[in-house]
């Protein structure tokens, strides 16, 4: 077991490290730094490791990578001291030694070169181990489940293609602005009517009524621009804007979707402990039913003992069952949120644990949350929106100025043609449009304001957000404590009213009590955790760092 505990000095934070350093205690402490780092990125860190009992290599990297971010390291004892000279040393010589390496660089790009070569040579194969066989079970850790619902999940994917569609409205609005050019190619044949052009009476006898039928032949490019119309400049830059919203609402997205993810995978190893807790709860009936037996078979106890443990232990066998329900199902949930095959059977890898860490302040959680939630840049980047929205409408008032033109090889066969061109400028004065320009800027206006009244609301309820989780991870974390400190009483309750059973002083309710007492416990302790690291979750949320913390 690992305890991380943190003391904030004037212009410190030591971190103090008891435990073994190894296996999944690693990525506790991995996970609590690079919370730390991120609530006080410029204050400094020492870790104290004087209550380490033994580091393994995963431990060793993770205290390099700790010191090569800043943080100074304790240690106490031979083994955990050699260890840290060793990072300390490393270091140090890889400073000095920088001008020398830089000669040997030639023979590193050669070394580097060789090993990308063997990498690539060896990708498919190691594509083909990380990926489960058909009929193996996927290994889950919280961050991979994370990294595949990110990838499949398909509300995730459709926020990308959505904030995509806003980047093409962008492209298409611009478009409007930039030069249009064509080039067209036509050999027709014509034949006019005078008698249609001129009238019924042709103004001079003994002229035929038709002309033709002649051969045209044209080719030639045709170009237009507009020169000047803000209407057009303000509705791009209103695209523009609308497509870092919908970009916005894509990382969103993102987050409710990592949140759901993380939801669901603690929920799943909260089903999971629920599971071995039952199980073991089945395991000590069983023993206490035997004794129990054993008892009644040397007559020293009775039936009535018997059956209360053969009660006690049929109950618990129930309650097994509904736990490996709850389980199954919640796994189900998690493959349906990352978009796997229904067929494909999942393991988690990660447990439920708990790892202390200092309690974020209100205003500055808030002020990060403002500064960091996508909704909130959504409706900031909307509101631009509108405003351009509003002053292309006013803009529909002003001229605008458009220059067109076609130039063209023109004849009545391909070899008589002559070049022939049209270029004009045209000015174009609004007088009269109907009341649609006074309709679309009051249309601006109320959009205005409607996201004005989001934004007030949005504010309010990141506000609450961001004070919810604070309050639910302190009473979280203090429901742990007690949690642990109850399962550690009821153990010793269960042991006493064995004895107790076993020496004839008390029949076995005294153990059914206990055993009681000790399901409530487990269920309790199993319970805080669960909701200690749903809260972590939900403040990570609130203030907008569920990809920083959880996607790795």
């Amino acid at each position: 077991m690992l305890r991380v505990t943190t003391d904030k000095k004037k212009s410190k934070t030591v971190l103090s490290v008891e435990g073994r350093l190894a296996g999944q205690n690693v990525v506790t402490l991995e996970q609590c730094w690079r919370e730390l780092r991120s609530a006080s990125p410029q204050e400094k860190f020492y870790v104290n490791l004087c209550g380490v009992s033994f580091i393994d290599g995963a431990g060793k990297m993770l205290l390099k990578t700790v010191y090569h971010e800043g943080g100074q390291l304790i240690a106490d004892g031979c083994l955990n001291q050699a260890i840290v000279k060793e990072i300390v040393g490393e270091e140090k010589s890889g400073a000095r030694n920088q001008g020398s390496a830089d000669k040997k660089t030639p023979i590193i790009f050669y070394l580097l070169l060789f090993g990308l070569l063997l990498n690539a040579s060896g990708l498919r194969a190691q594509q083909s181990a990380s990926s489960p066989s058909p009929g193996e079970p996927l290994k889950l850790t919280l961050d991979r489940a994370v990294g595949l619902a990110l990838k499949q999940n398909p509300t995730a994917q459709i926020a990308v293609l959505q904030a995509a569609q806003s980047v093409e409205d962008k492209n298409i609005a611009r478009a409007a602005l930039l030069p249009q050019a064509s080039f067209s190619v036509s050999d027709s044949v014509r034949r006019l009517n005078l008698k249609e052009q001129l009238g019924s009476a042709l103004p001079f006898p003994g002229i035929p009524g038709h002309v033709g039928p002649i051969n045209i032949f044209n080719a030639g490019p045709d170009f237009g621009m507009s020169v000047f119309d803000l209407t057009l400049w303000n509705r791009y830059k209103s695209a523009r804007e609308g497509a870092n919203a919908s970009r916005s609402n894509s990382l969103s997205t993102r987050e409710q979707v990592i949140l759901l993810v993380v939801s669901q995978y603690i929920g799943t190893l909260r089903a999971m402990a629920t599971v071995e807790a039952a199980q073991s709860r089945v395991e000590l009936a069983q023993a206490l039913y035997d004794q129990a037996a054993d008892l009644q078979k040397e007559g020293v106890g009775t039936g009535i003992d018997t059956l209360r443990a053969n009660v006690e232990l049929q109950n618990e066998k129930q309650t097994l069952l509904v736990a490996q329900t709850d389980r199954d199902a919640s796994l189900f949930g998690l493959s349906r949120l990352l978009d796997l095959d229904p067929r494909q059977e999942i393991q988690l890898a990660d447990s439920l644990s708990f790892f202390e860490t200092p309690q974020p302040e209100v205003d500055a959680s808030i002020d990060q949350a403002l500064g960091a939630r996508p909704e909130w840049k959504a409706l900031q980047e909307q509101t631009k929106a509108a405003e351009y929205d509003k002053k292309a409408s006013e803009a529909l008032r002003l001229p605008s100025v458009r220059v067109d033109g076609n130039w063209a090889y023109e004849g009545t066969r391909l070899n008589n043609g002559i070049p022939v061109y049209n270029y004009q400028a045209s000015l174009d004065v609004p007088i009269f449009t109907g009341g649609r320009t006074h309709a679309e800027i009051v249309k601006s206006d109320l959009q205005i304001k409607v996201i004005n009244e989001q934004k007030a609301d949005l504010r309010n309820q990141i506000a609450l957000d961001v004070k919810t989780s604070l309050l639910n991870l302190k009473s979280a974390r203090n429901q742990v404590e007690v949690a642990n400190l109850g399962v550690q009483l009821s153990k010793e309750e269960v042991d006493q009213a064995r004895d107790r059973f076993k020496a004839g002083v008390a029949n076995n309710i005294e153990v059914i009590q206990a055993q009681d007492a000790l399901a409530r416990a487990n269920d309790n302790q199993i319970a805080a955790l669960y909701r200690f690291n749903q809260a972590r979750a939900d403040f990570a949320k609130s203030v907008g760092q569920m990809e920083k913390v959880y996607a790795k």
